[in-house]
């Protein structure tokens, strides 16, 4: 027998589907610098691990079913102030690192611009290009974006899974998920330290249902930007 009009019993995950939170790590040194990290392994400064602390208290709110990380001391490191609220393991995963640059890692966005300012050039148009002679964008979304499927696989139907990455593979991920052809990926803008996307799985597969959330709009300082 179906309960009366507004008696229903309160459910915290309304016939939702299962949903995706992309997050990306706390702010690093590099950051401040506007240096490209790529896989380069630097660390959160003290107001990225304030960042991952104040973003973690959110997030842990949605009740979340599971957290997968990048290896990369930055995102772990992010996820485990998220893992320490919520009691969930978390499974790092080095196939959801940031991109690999080649030699733009560890050159700031004046350098690169600089030195590459063609390829660069040619990047932010949609071009495919090996960024540094590291990956293109294709082959970083071939890497993440399975392992972020496969972890939404093993939800309940109506649960939530946390990953914590980095912001150009967050983009390729999205720009995978959802079907964008790859020269449109450019058209997601980057996000800020900390902040998140969601995707919602819908009728006809992943939806964007937010981009950048968690903070009043602040400057995107990283290798996505």
């Amino acid at each position: 027998m179906s309960a009366a009009p507004g008696t229903e019993a309160a459910d915290p995950k309304p016939g939702r589907g299962r949903r995706v939170i992309l997050w990306r790590h706390g702010q690093t040194s590099w950051n401040l610098e506007r240096r490209f990290q790529g896989t380069t392994d630097i660390e959160l400064t003290e107001t990225g691990v304030g960042q991952a602390r104040r973003a973690a208290r959110l997030l842990a709110s949605l009740k979340p079913d599971a957290i997968v990380a990048s290896d990369l001391s930055r995102a772990a490191a992010t996820a485990a102030e998220l893992a320490l609220l919520t009691g969930l393991a978390v499974t790092h995963d080095e196939a959801l690192r940031e991109t690999y640059a080649g030699v733009w890692q560890g050159l700031t966005h004046e350098e690169i611009i600089g030195r590459y300012g063609e390829e660069y050039t040619a990047w932010k148009r949609g071009e495919p290009v090996r960024r540094g002679g590291g990956e293109l964008e294709t082959e970083v979304a071939d890497r993440a974006a399975p392992v972020v499927l496969r972890h939404a696989e093993k939800l309940p139907s109506d649960g939530t899974l946390v990953v914590a990455s980095h912001g150009g593979t967050i983009r390729t991920t999205i720009g995978r998920l959802i079907g964008l052809e790859p020269h449109h990926w450019e058209s997601l803008g980057g996000l800020s330290n900390c902040c998140w996307s969601v995707l919602g799985e819908g009728a006809r597969g992943w939806r964007l249902l937010e981009h950048n959330a968690g903070t009043l709009p602040e400057p995107v300082l990283g290798d996505d930007d």
